[in-house]
């Protein structure tokens, strides 16, 4: 069976079920950018995460399979899959992982930059992608009814992300980054760039 076939060469793309889409179609968009998380999951992986994490992150990318099957059906047609599709149990598995992730982590008193381990830093573009596919499935819901189970997991699949890019850096002994945010200056002055006025103003010449 050959890679290429050409019948995508005009732009559309084949639904199972039937029927064709424009590869531009909010459908089309929304599981394809689920094949992105996914794809980003697998870099994540290939950084080599703790086995924990490993074991969770393997049947996340199956369970992401699964998501972009259904939402590549035309509507109506996904009982023809014959496969399980996913349901509240998985949100809830992922739950349990998030809860287990963040057992022994510091509290979080602030929001963290995204970074830190090679691992960590990957995981929180996994997270960024995910939240992508999440609003273009919310956004397909708005035109093409999609099950809530299917948006529930992929809300719970970013915070299990989050946790687990947390979890990373802990296991490689690396901080998270707390971030700062910027202080609004008096009289629209930057405090350092008053100090620096000022110390101008003490070296000037009299």
């Amino acid at each position: 069976m050959k890679i290429y076939t050409r019948t995508g060469d005009d732009g559309t793309t084949g639904l199972f079920g039937g029927g064709r889409r424009s590869k531009a179609d909010l459908r089309v968009e929304a599981y394809g950018t689920i094949d992105e998380a996914n794809a980003t999951i697998g870099v994540a992986r290939a950084t080599g995460l703790p086995s924990d994490l490993e074991a969770v992150l393997q049947d996340v990318q199956s369970d992401l399979f699964t998501l972009g099957a259904e939402l590549g059906c035309e509507p109506g047609a996904e009982s023809k899959l014959k496969m399980a599709l996913i349901d509240a149990a998985d949100a809830q598995r992922l739950e349990r992982a998030i809860d287990a992730a963040d057992d022994g982590l510091a509290p979080l008193k602030s929001f963290v930059l995204p970074g830190g381990s090679a691992g960590a830093s990957a995981l929180h573009v996994a997270r960024c992608v995910t939240r992508r596919a999440e609003r273009l499935v919310i956004a397909l819901d708005a035109e093409s009814k999609v099950r809530k189970d299917v948006i529930v997991y992929l809300n719970r699949l970013s915070d299990l992300l989050f946790a687990f890019a947390r979890r990373a850096n802990h296991m490689a002994s690396v901080p998270d980054v707390p971030w700062h945010p910027r202080h609004q200056a008096a009289s629209g002055i930057s405090g350092n760039m008053r100090s620096r006025t000022a110390s101008a103003r003490i070296r000037r010449p009299r």
